[in-house]
């Protein structure tokens, strides 16, 4: 064994928290399952709770027999009006709010560990720029006659933007700060088209809806919408979760991992495809919602330490309990208005920004 690799598995062998000062010491194995078991319960209660909020009086009850029957496990008391409001409205919107809140926080914290930045999010790598772009021309524009939705636009601009990144990074010679950099200039560029398409091709309706749809909205989904981002969820958290143990290599830095053994130019194109692949899906089905892969991973992190084998579960269910009380909140505090959740999570993640950056400047 060389010494360098000696040097490095030593490293590695270090408490993770000794390379992330904003993470205490990695937990045990029952205080983690603790965690992921409080964590469960208290996303399933706020489901439960999140539903029967809203013009409609609905209570806890209601919810569980509604949807004990629609799976076949009993009969529900409520009225054909008031059952499509817990089954066609309201528990589709929640349940995506929870797994758009798990996708982003995951991703947050991938490309947070992946570049060795902790202001990285999915938006960094201007997926987000290129999902309005895609939704824009299907909407304003008419590309597909019909053909195509919102959110398959959504989902061809946010792929063909990260594949941008990919080859402008590449041919930059492809490290991290590269990845970042190619993806602001992603960002911007896709930024710009979208604002000239809307500007030169839309009337005032359609720019109206489009605005909002780009500020992050989960009203209108339903059932298909929701199976879809949970099947990718599930995949790509099992992927990343399968990389656990790199992503902690990549902590103490690419020659570390490298000397290690992990392969790491095919280890970083993997989990970034895999980020934006996850990224688009769920900005296809809910707009552009910022700060939530962010803030969360940082909040995660303070609870479990650095080791993704823990982290990563906790992060997920962080960001699905945020995401489902930011959508109560976004749509019930000026009701009958509703305000977009990209606002919202944009209120309450600005702060936690400059807190983040503050905390950068006093590590550095």
């Amino acid at each position: 064994m060389s010494a360098d690799s000696r040097a490095a598995e030593e490293r590695a062998d270090a408490p993770p928290a000794a390379t992330h000062p904003d993470g205490p010491a990695r937990i045990g194995a029952p205080l983690a399952v603790l965690l992921w078991g409080g964590g469960l319960l208290l996303l399933l209660a706020s489901v439960a709770v999140a539903v029967t909020i809203g013009p409609a009086r609905i209570s806890v009850p209601d919810v569980r027999s509604t949807v004990a029957a629609h799976l076949g496990l009993g009969a529900s008391d409520l009225s054909p009006i008031r059952d499509g409001i817990v089954w066609n409205l309201r528990m589709p919107r929640t349940l995506l709010a929870a797994v758009c809140g798990a996708g982003l926080a995951v991703c947050g914290t991938v490309m947070q560990s992946l570049l060795r930045n902790p202001l990285a999010d999915p938006f960094v790598l201007g997926v987000s720029s290129g999902a309005s772009t895609g939704a824009v021309v299907v909407v304003v524009l008419g590309v597909g006659g019909g053909a195509v939705s919102l959110s398959a636009g959504a989902f061809t601009g946010a792929l063909l933007s990260f594949a941008l990144v990919l080859s402008l990074s590449h041919t930059l010679g492809g490290s991290t700060d590269r990845v970042v950099l190619s993806g602001v200039a992603a960002m911007q560029l896709f930024s710009a088209l979208t604002s000239f398409v809307v500007m030169t091709s839309a009337d005032a309706e359609q720019t109206r809806g489009v605005l909002f749809w780009l500020l992050g909205s989960l009203s209108g989904v339903g059932w298909s919408e929701v199976a879809l981002c949970s099947a990718v969820l599930a995949v790509c958290l099992v992927i990343c979760l399968a990389h656990a143990r790199t992503l902690d290599a990549f902590a103490f830095g690419q020659d570390a991992a490298a000397a290690l053994g992990v392969n790491v130019a095919r280890t970083r194109t993997v989990l970034l495809c895999t980020t934006a692949l996850l990224t688009a899906a769920l900005v296809s089905a809910a707009g552009a919602i910022g700060f939530v892969g962010l803030v969360l991973p940082h909040a995660a992190r303070a609870l479990t330490g650095s080791g993704h084998r823990r982290l990563l579960p906790v992060t997920a269910l962080a960001g699905a309990v945020f995401l489902v009380w930011v959508d109560t909140l976004a749509r019930t505090v000026l009701d009958p208005q509703e305000v977009p959740v990209g606002v919202v999570t944009a209120l309450i993640g600005v702060p936690a920004f400059v807190l983040v950056l503050y905390r950068t400047r006093s590590t550095s």
